[in-house]
């Protein structure tokens, strides 16, 4: 896709961060918008300020987990603005918890949201993008996606899948001479909301030494690598020279590059890594003594 003038775009998560930052960039370009988050203050405010720069635009709250609500938004997207170019399927949480102790409850709100809301939005607006003549399908992985992480199963599930999902979408796509085509984007650290809505659970202790205050604060610091306006002006770069995958920020392509280097030897430094960083959070014997000899002599 070489311009994005005159399209028209659906996106989920549209509120907040990586969502926002695309809408407002595509309502730059001239795009005409569909927007949809869970929260509909939010996505009614980021409506409100893509309208002031000149395009048409519709904004609901929705639920990506409901797949019936879904093929509800992509008939009334397409009914509104007369088709449907672009889809962004951007809305996601996160669950960091140990398998041992996730509970199955938590694992199927992440799945539903981060993987089938994937799936629901791919297929109830792939008629609509191949009624129009030139669609494009974006959907968000993970730098988590690429490789796995210790308390992040759940999540590495949902992105490995949506990777899988892509790839097998664009290959059939490809197949077929449809004129519709689409990108897997695999952000590293980008500045969202997701951490703020992630659920964490407390025994993410026994493996990473640290409580879950202290890995949300942790996560908040990641997370500011790149900025989400910088994010959405890679992805776009991305649709029109038609990328099978995006890489967004320099972390995720430091880590593309270790995956590819080390194959399946990456678990063990990542591994390493937790169990090094476990061990430097841990006083010494020595400073432990000391400790106990200070309160004894008080």
């Amino acid at each position: 896709m070489t311009t994005f003038t005159d399209k028209v775009a659906a996106i989920t998560g549209a509120g907040s961060g990586m969502g926002r930052s695309l809408a407002l960039e595509l309502a730059r370009r001239g795009t005409h918008l569909a927007l949809s988050d869970i929260d509909e203050n939010s996505v009614a405010n980021t409506a409100t300020v893509c309208r002031t720069l000149g395009v048409r635009v519709t904004a609901q709250r929705l639920d990506v987990a409901d797949r019936d609500a879904v093929f509800t938004w992509a008939h009334e997207t397409a009914a509104a603005h007369g088709k449907v170019n672009l889809v962004f399927n951007n809305a996601g949480v996160s669950l960091s918890v140990p398998v041992a102790t996730m509970r199955e409850e938590d694992f199927k709100w992440l799945m539903d949201i981060n993987f089938w809301g994937v799936v629901h939005s791919t297929q109830a607006f792939l008629p609509h993008l191949m009624a129009s003549g030139e669609g494009h399908i974006v959907n968000t992985s993970s730098l988590f996606g690429i490789i796995a992480m210790p308390t992040q199963s759940a999540y590495n599930a949902s992105k490995f899948a949506v990777r899988g999902f892509t790839e097998a979408l664009r290959m059939e796509l490809e197949l077929a001479h449809a004129p519709v085509s689409c990108t897997c984007v695999h952000p590293g650290g980008v500045a969202t909301n997701i951490v703020q809505t992630s659920r964490i659970d407390d025994s993410i202790t026994m493996l990473t030494g640290v409580d879950a205050h202290t890995h949300r604060r942790r996560a908040n610091k990641l997370i500011d690598a790149t900025s989400a306006d910088a994010a959405a002006r890679q992805i776009l770069a991305g649709v029109e020279r038609n990328a099978r995958r995006v890489l967004v920020g320099n972390d995720a392509h430091r880590v593309d590059k270790l995956a590819r280097l080390l194959g399946a030897r990456y678990q063990a430094v990542v591994a390493w890594f937790y169990r090094r960083s476990a061990m430097a959070r841990k006083p010494s014997s020595t400073k432990r003594d000391a400790a106990a000899r200070a309160t004894a002599t008080k």
